[in-house]
């Protein structure tokens, strides 16, 4: 009997990411893989979720979200970034950024639109690209750099072409994108008429002294941008699925019109506890920056000395490596057997990209980790690399 899942759908049926969970839960391994903390979410923040149960706030939720967190969020786009953002027309709740990318690309895109991605992409874009019937196009960004390619993207633009998305800062390469480069960009998507939907969800965890740019920010592109945005990363709080999309209101009418299809409402609770948090002082943002940066660190030191190759990461939770040194140059074979044979779990950055020859032997790594499991997973990577004393 042949498979009961649509065509357009076959190739998102298993995900790289689940499975790498369930390895690591298998062998006990160190879990550099997954890109969620181990550290808590505030203690204010969740004491006001517990209050908003024990209240009895328990019921739907607003569609389009409750209004304390609609009006935190526009708050947050003036206080940080200079824009005016009207809370009750431009700006939608949703169930993490997730459902805020999946449901603005059902609203846009009609099948055979096509969408184009930088590679390495976080998965979820090619699946909601699928799932409205539209066309990827990708645009291959090269290890150890990752610098966007502003020739190959002209190249992919054509009388089809409805949306550039992008991720910034970028999961899973780490970079954070320059005023300059999205300016480049931006320049494009007007020449073109093209909307640009920007994923910003790691927008608080930038480093060495960087600043995070959102690109709605810059002349022309307040009116073609919608930019997504979530709770769960800047707050330690990814299971709460608190997350938004704001742009003009004629494109947030749009996207709420499939989002309400979808969910309709969900995570009344914890609306009011992120509203509450997207309001703690500029202290505590770069507080939680330093400390991330700090792991960063400790990660990056770990595979200088083994001799790992990586990018730089200047944002995000994660790093790309290469470890062909250690036995994987196919690294998606080398991420299956690692668990068991080798006790850690990474992810093969091919699970981010539509073709694999130039990511072979690249793999992300996690370090949004308690030091203690960072140092636990570079001993595991240690006793892959080789003896020198046995080298030719």
């Amino acid at each position: 009997m042949s498979s009961p899942l649509v065509s357009r759908m076959q190739g998102f049926a298993d995900s790289i990411f689940s499975e790498m969970t369930q390895r690591a839960l298998q062998y006990d391994a160190v879990n550099l893989g997954q890109g969620f903390p181990d550290q808590d979410t505030p203690a204010a923040l969740k004491q006001i979720a517990q209050d908003q149960i024990a209240s009895g706030a328990n019921q739907y939720a607003p569609g389009i979200g409750k209004p304390v967190l609609r009006q935190a969020i526009a708050e947050h786009q003036r206080r940080f970034y200079g824009l005016t953002v009207d809370p009750d027309t431009e700006v939608l709740v949703t169930v993490g950024a997730t459902e805020a990318l999946t449901a603005t690309v059902l609203a846009l895109v009609e099948p055979g639109d096509e969408v184009i991605t930088f590679e390495p992409f976080f998965d979820i874009y090619a699946s909601a690209i699928a799932v409205a019937g539209g066309v990827q196009r990708t645009v291959p960004m090269l290890f150890p750099d990752f610098a966007m390619d502003f020739d190959g993207l002209k190249e992919q633009i054509n009388d089809r072409t409805r949306a550039i998305m992008l991720n910034n800062p970028h999961n899973p390469t780490g970079r954070v994108f320059s005023e300059e480069e999205l300016s480049q960009l931006a320049a494009i998507a007007i020449q073109h008429d093209l909307i640009v939907i920007s994923d910003e969800v790691y927008e608080h965890l930038v480093f060495d002294g960087l600043t995070h740019t959102p690109i709605a920010a810059l002349p022309g592109m307040a009116q073609r941008t919608l930019t997504v945005s979530s709770g769960g990363k800047t707050f330690s709080a990814t299971g709460w699925k608190v997350g938004w999309v704001h742009g003009n209101a004629e494109l947030i009418s749009a996207v709420k019109a499939v989002k309400q299809a979808m969910t309709f409402a969900a995570s009344g609770p914890f609306q009011d506890a992120i509203a509450e948090g997207l309001g703690f002082s500029d202290k505590f943002f770069a507080a939680g920056a330093e400390d991330l940066q700090s792991r960063r660190d400790l990660l990056l030191a770990g595979l200088t000395e083994i001799g790992i190759p990586f990018a730089q990461p200047a944002g995000t939770y994660f790093v790309v490596a290469d470890v062909s040194g250690l036995g994987g140059a196919d690294a998606l074979a080398f991420c299956r057997r690692a668990p068991k044979e080798y006790g850690v779990v990474a992810v093969p950055v091919s699970a981010f990209c539509a073709t694999t020859d130039h990511s072979a032997s690249l793999v992300r790594l996690a370090y949004c980790k308690r030091p203690e499991t960072i140092s636990a997973g570079i001993d595991k990577l240690a006793a892959l690399a080789p003896d020198p004393a046995k080298m030719p």
